[in-house]
């Protein structure tokens, strides 16, 4: 395997807390295609019982890029960019995220296996809140092609 192992339980913590803003919300929604009004408007969120516009659910996949970035450019980790394609990505809440939120995260690597001649790496990604309480996880696989 050209992926390292030894690397699985490494851990990645982003370097600064991420920020949830309405413009970020609404850019998601707006770029996955969402027109729920909870995504861009404020009292359709609260009427729908939010606290502020709510991201759409796979709006962590934004939390997980500085921790997964680290990693992918981790050299001793070995992963060959230009091989990767995305293979499944998932979440578990404890709750919405909403605007005002201020996240930190920490990525971990779960699991390297192969496969059918290429490797499957597995990244999680655990947001908490400024108080520390847990948001979302949210686990991502990179498939790393074989030559």
């Amino acid at each position: 395997m050209a992926i390292n192992p030894d690397y699985v339980g490494r851990e990645y913590r982003a370097p600064e807390a991420y920020e949830v803003t309405r413009v970020k919300i609404r850019e998601f929604a707006e770029a996955v295609g969402d027109p729920s009004p909870v995504h861009t408007d404020p009292a359709a969120a609260k009427a729908a019982g939010y606290a502020d516009v709510v991201a759409p659910p796979t709006f962590p996949v934004i939390l997980g890029m500085a921790g997964s970035a680290q990693a992918i450019a981790d050299p001793g980790l070995g992963v060959d960019f230009s091989r990767v394609v995305h293979g499944d990505e998932g979440f578990h809440y404890s709750r919405p995220v909403v605007a005002g939120d201020v996240l930190d995260t920490v990525t971990r690597i779960t699991d390297v296996k192969a496969l059918g001649g290429n490797e499957l790496l597995t990244l999680e990604t655990v947001a908490t809140d400024a108080s520390g309480e847990h948001v979302v996880t949210a686990g991502m696989m990179l498939v790393v092609r074989g030559e």
